[in-house]
């Protein structure tokens, strides 16, 4: 409860016209107004505020506007390159979303800083000490930062924006040539990835009673689904993670984002 201070006599007035006014057993709405009318002249005296003796509540996601953009992502049609920042929730990895193409039709992922070798943009992000990998797909890029103990994106954020910025504006290209020249089809790619969901990822997850299904190949971007024990499951971001995204990659190295379309949140929520 917050206590509004005003000078003595006022205030012991006031108390005195409240509790006459629940005395009375009169409504919510009629004790606003008795209170309203009974309100003293404005003091030069400082009032509190109930967010001086409060603290923010914590928030699950934190979004970074750099430059701040009131939308729900970048306007395509502004001259200004902006970038929104979107923290996951576990807070190891940020979202960029750009309001200029990144990479068309296709996306990639960056792992190392040997694996940028001939990308402008993802050489200069690897330049950054806290960036770990990067994945670029289309007017996205995700950044995993080294060191998941932090929590705070907002330095690491700007620096990245500075990057993506300069990269834009500069003339050249920001995807190596040799990336998107290599790239497979996507039929090919759709029988890679299915290949291995059959052989080692769903045999994996069946013991849990979970599978995984691929739903559609961009490009080289792949969309799945999990489910069985796998949908809701509070280790199957883990899982997509560490054990699903790595044996993908490893089968079809030219694979770019591995997205997730699963409404986790319909699941059983098991725990294994």
């Amino acid at each position: 409860m917050v206590i509004v201070k005003f000078k003595e006599n006022i205030a012991v007035s006031l108390i005195d016209k409240v509790k006459n006014i629940f005395a009375d057993n009169g409504s919510a709405e009629e004790t606003d107004s008795k209170i309203a009318e009974s309100a003293p002249p404005s003091s030069t005296e400082p009032i509190e505020k109930p967010e001086d003796n409060f603290p923010a509540l914590p928030q699950e996601q934190m979004t970074i506007n750099l430059p701040v953009i009131k939308d729900s992502a970048p306007s395509q049609q502004s001259d200004e390159v902006l970038i929104k920042a979107q923290p996951s929730i576990a807070n190891d990895q940020c979202v960029f979303m750009v309001n200029r193409t990144l990479m068309e039709g296709h996306s990639w992922y960056f792992a190392n800083f040997e694996s940028a070798e001939g990308s402008p943009l993802a050489e200069a992000l690897f330049s950054l000490e806290e960036v770990e990998t990067a994945l670029v797909l289309e007017s996205t890029l995700t950044i995993t930062r080294k060191d998941k103990t932090i929590v705070d994106w907002k330095p690491l954020a700007g620096e990245v924006g500075t990057v993506v910025r300069n990269a834009l504006e500069g003339d050249g290209q920001l995807i190596a040539e040799k990336i998107i020249t290599d790239l497979p089809s996507e039929e090919e790619i759709r029988k890679g990835i299915q290949k291995n969901i059959d052989a080692e990822v769903n045999p994996g997850v069946a013991s849990h009673g979970g599978n995984i299904t691929l739903q559609s190949v961009k490009g080289n971007t792949i969309t799945i689904q999990m489910g069985g024990g796998c949908q809701g499951c509070s280790a199957a971001d883990l899982t997509l993670k560490q054990g699903i995204h790595t044996s993908f990659r490893k089968a079809v190295p030219m694979v770019g984002a591995i997205l997730d379309e699963t409404d986790h949140s319909a699941g059983a929520n098991p725990y294994f």
